[in-house]
């Protein structure tokens, strides 16, 4: 079992070094067994649909063959000539079908992947620390899971039902004209095949650094938009619109320079590729055309040979397209797969219990160093114990360092020092989510989902029904202020809650609290954007709920705290002073000058 006594704080995470593609399909392949009788029937069908593909040619030849039949041959005119239609049409059908039901079986595969991928990241993107949440860019990150997603499906999609059918195709009309005609043929298409598949991933690899330029590009643009919209109160108070507008702009012009050079390098590409089948398609049919004179061949050989360029030769086109596609989208994998292999800062322990808790329990704070960065230390030795059934409570100057408190009490992060206990077990020795199941936190800085007000009392906990949502919401006193709404509890309270005042929102934040209903209590902040009549009541109702609960209050305003168990009085992380409301303003320290001037402020 690791240490409890020392964590060093976390280093500032590394760009990853790029990976191989060979490592992202190895990543990928697991997902995909998963479904492994789909896999191989796509496969046996996508073989079958090759089979019959290239029967398609031979039955043509033979088809002409049978048409140069010597005249009086009349029942074998007939009877000959319908075998074979009836055959062609067949295999054309085949074809089809084949296709279609590799493609039906595979469906679910595709899916699933791409399902259980997108999945583990959401789950691992909750399990990442706050540190993590606090420095990432939301709208690059969502772009990069959309796009790994969705390259998933291409991946599969191109690879299945180009890359491998094309290379099987090839071996069985690389097979057949070396056999039925001299090797010279299967010698020309295969240099034919080796120059242009050289020459498409040579000029493809060159190209990918202006696809990626495009994506970075795309993806800050994108971070720009959503972070603006975001804000969308702060850009109107300062009048910023046009800074807004131009730094989009910005990003969007360097994105269309990026995708010029992605689009004029295509062009050089795509001349490319067909430059090098014209020759080998003239090369072919010269040697065949030679054969059919000299009477080695018969016409319908040449029609076969025809046949078999063009058919080889239609999803070569498409090869730049496919193997950028594919590179993309193994670019694309990698990244969401950097996100999944992201190093959890806070981790339960192998041999992590969960808390079980019958009663309202103690919890110490007992030595507690801790800092986020490793030089700039917030908490020096702080100790503590808020006995089980009673509040303590913390004042301070901001950035004394009382809602860090909070955050490692809910283990957003590990201290580097001493233990924070509950009933005498050392947090880091318990699961994460049991920790969290015990508390409740009304925060400072209330966030709400855009859903309807109902939902986000209920999110305290879910599956409650709509009278435990209005009994929550009467006890922090915003019922009746959501029954005066015309839509009620169905009211949506907007992007990050944005259509309710601040007082609303925290009155929703207690209803949730009070919804859950937990044995330890914190309240950071918990009234401060309220009116003096409302925060007294809720005071009222607050002293209510926790009595009989361990409660930890996080305070500014001191009338708020006074009739806590215990006060702490913390400064630049040290508690300074500490005692009952009437024991501290006898000290005549820094609590009671905290209190005459509030005092006299509001006065």
């Amino acid at each position: 079992m690791r240490s409890l006594a020392t964590n060093p704080p976390a280093a500032s995470p590394t760009p990853p070094a790029e990976r191989s593609d060979w490592l992202t399909l190895k990543r990928l392949l697991p997902y995909l067994l998963e479904y492994k009788w789909r896999v191989i029937a796509a496969l046996a069908f996508m073989v079958g649909a090759k089979v019959a593909n290239v029967g398609v040619p031979v039955l043509l030849k033979e088809l002409v063959d049978a048409m140069t039949l010597k005249p009086g041959s009349v029942q074998s005119m007939l009877v000959i000539p319908m075998g074979l239609l009836l055959a062609y049409g067949l295999l054309r059908l085949s074809t089809s079908l084949f296709t279609e039901l590799r493609e039906l079986v595979f469906a679910k595969a595709t899916q699933g992947a791409a399902r259980s991928i997108a999945l583990k990241t959401f789950q691992h993107l909750h399990a990442l620390s706050l540190r993590f949440h606090l420095e990432r860019q939301t709208g690059g990150m969502t772009r990069d899971i959309e796009r790994g997603v969705r390259g998933i499906e291409s991946l599969i999609s191109y690879s299945l039902y180009s890359i491998i059918p094309t290379l099987i195709e090839v071996a069985l009309v690389l097979t057949i004209l070396a056999v039925k005609f001299d090797v010279w043929f299967a010698i020309i298409t295969l240099s034919a095949l080796a120059l242009y598949i050289t020459f498409t991933v040579m000029i493809t690899e060159w190209r990918t650094k202006f696809r990626k330029e495009a994506n970075e590009f795309d993806s800050a643009a994108h971070t720009k938009a959503v972070d603006s919209l975001l804000n969308y109160e702060t850009v109107k108070y300062f009048n910023n619109e046009g800074f807004e507008a131009k730094r989009y702009d910005e990003s969007l012009e360097k994105l269309r320079k990026a995708r010029l050079k992605s689009q004029t390098t295509l062009s050089m590409l795509n001349t490319g590729q067909q430059l090098i089948i014209a020759v080998a398609l003239v090369a072919m049919l010269w040697r065949a055309t030679q054969g059919v004179v000299e009477g080695r061949m018969t016409l319908g050989d040449l029609v076969m040979v025809n046949a078999f360029m063009i058919q080889l030769y239609i999803p070569l086109n498409f090869l730049g397209v496919i193997y950028r596609e594919i590179k993309q989208s193994l670019t694309d994998l990698d990244k969401m797969f950097v996100l999944m292999e992201r190093e959890r800062e806070v981790a339960d322990s192998p041999d992590a219990s969960a808390l079980q808790l019958n009663a309202s329990p103690a919890v110490s704070f007992v030595n507690v160093n801790f800092s986020y960065e490793a030089t700039r230390p917030i908490l020096h030795g702080v100790s503590f114990e808020i006995p089980a059934g009673k509040t303590v409570a913390v004042v301070g100057a901001s950035g004394s360092g009382k809602s860090t408190l909070a955050r490692l009490l809910y283990r957003f992060y590990d201290i580097q020092n001493g233990s924070i206990q509950i009933n005498g077990q050392d947090i880091r020795s318990l699961t994460q989510a049991s920790v969290r199941a015990s508390i409740g936190i009304v925060p400072q800085d209330t966030v709400l989902f855009n859903d309807t007000v109902e939902y986000n009392i209920a999110y305290g906990k879910p599956g409650s029904t709509p009278e435990q949502v209005r009994e929550a919401a009467r006890a922090a006193r915003i019922h009746d202020f959501i029954a005066s709404t015309p839509k009620g509890y169905e009211t949506m309270v907007g992007e990050r809650g944005l259509k309710l005042s601040g007082g609303e929102k925290q009155r929703v934040a207690i209803a949730r609290t009070l919804l859950k209903n937990p044995p330890i209590l914190i309240f950071d902040e918990a009234t401060s954007a309220l009116d003096t009549t409302n925060e007294r009541a809720i005071q009222a109702e607050l002293q209510g709920v926790s009595a009989n609960k361990t409660t930890l209050v996080i305070a500014h305003r001191l009338s708020t705290v006074v009739d806590a168990h215990e006060i702490l009085v913390l400064d630049a992380g040290r508690i300074i002073e500490r005692g009952t409301h009437s024991d501290l303003l006898a000290q005549e320290g820094r609590y009671a000058a905290m209190w005459a001037l509030q005092q006299s402020a509001s006065d």
